[in-house]
Formats: C-alpha cells, structure tokens, sequence
C-alpha cells in the first residue's frame, strides 16, 4: 500500500464473512486476474486458485482490505496488513 497523506483515510478491514458468497467469488476472481500470478510448470485453473484463496482467507492467512481513498478492494497477507498499520500509526502519531 501507499504512503497515507494527511487527507487519506488508513485502509480498513473487512470480515469476509460479511461478504455475500458471490460478491467475495467475483472479488477473488478479480484479484487473481489481476495479479497474473505465474505457478510454475503446472497450471492452476481459476477455480483452484480461487478456492485457495478462500481458503486463505478462512485460515485468516490472507485478509480482505477495503481502501477508502482509491475505493478498492485487495488481498493483504497478515505481515502487509501489519506493516501498514504500523505506518498510518507512525504518521498519525508525527502529525
């Protein structure tokens, strides 16, 4: 993520859980195809990549961010989310 600038609002946390089941399909099969994620010499179909994902997310391994400032939605693992907590919290802090 960006650095924050003093009129950004910090990206926020959303529980999966809270997503309708279609919308979290429609927002994974998204990031996949945006990412374009090479896996090797063995292909991985959409589904199974999606499938993954989720269940990523269930384990809480990877976390759904929503980004006021661009109104968009990523996948963060635990330690991005954590570096940009710890960031907005320093700016915050020196402002």
């Amino acid at each position: 993520m960006k650095e924050q600038k003093d009129d950004e609002l910090p990206p926020v946390l959303v529980p999966f859980e809270s997503v309708n089941p279609e919308t979290l399909d429609a927002i994974l099969e998204s990031f996949v195809l945006r990412e374009g994620t090479d896996y090797g010499v063995h292909e991985i179909s959409l589904d199974q990549k999606i499938l993954t994902l989720k269940k990523q997310l269930i384990k809480n391994e990877i976390l759904l961010v929503f980004d006021p400032n661009t109104e968009s939605l990523t996948l963060l693992s635990k330690r991005e989310w954590a570096q940009s907590n710890l960031k907005n919290s320093t700016q915050t802090h020196e402002n």
